[in-house]
């Protein structure tokens, strides 16, 4: 399994906007100059987290988005599944009447617990403890050795 461009970028967005505060009307240049967001993707990708409820879009001249709700309240796994959907690691996960083995597959068993925890740890982790980690990183640069 690997992360898609968008629900990388999205958790990028995301992020930044966390950094700048609820709220907080950011240009559209400067998300994607300052995340490395292609600026056409990150329209397309804004235009999901809004639906989901995650940001504003404030339109014209001095426009740009906005995070609408505090950082504590957003998760990385709310990011990733507006643009991505939700997360499975196997058709039988999301619909498991698409295998007649899936009931008593032991396979089965260990992708629900894979995909069981993966969305709990996505959904533990806060943009809110991201910022503070990332203030803290940024205060105590690794030093040589390390």
């Amino acid at each position: 399994m690997r992360l898609s461009r968008a629900g990388e970028y999205a958790v990028r967005c995301i992020l930044y906007l966390s950094q700048q505060g609820q709220g907080v009307l950011v240009t559209r240049k400067a998300v994607a100059d300052d995340m490395d967001i292609p600026h056409q993707f990150l329209s397309k990708i804004a235009q999901q987290l809004a639906r989901a409820g995650l940001i504003e879009i404030v339109q014209g001249a001095r426009g740009g988005f906005r995070l609408a709700l505090p950082p504590d309240q957003i998760s990385l796994l709310d990011a990733l599944e507006a643009v991505i959907g939700e997360i499975y690691l196997n058709d039988c996960i999301l619909r498991p009447d698409s295998c007649h083995r899936s009931p008593h597959c032991t396979v089965h068993q260990v992708w629900q617990t894979a995909v069981h925890d993966l969305r709990q740890t996505l959904k533990s982790a806060r943009f809110s403890d991201l910022i503070q980690n990332t203030c803290q990183s940024a205060d105590h640069p690794k030093q040589k050795g390390d």
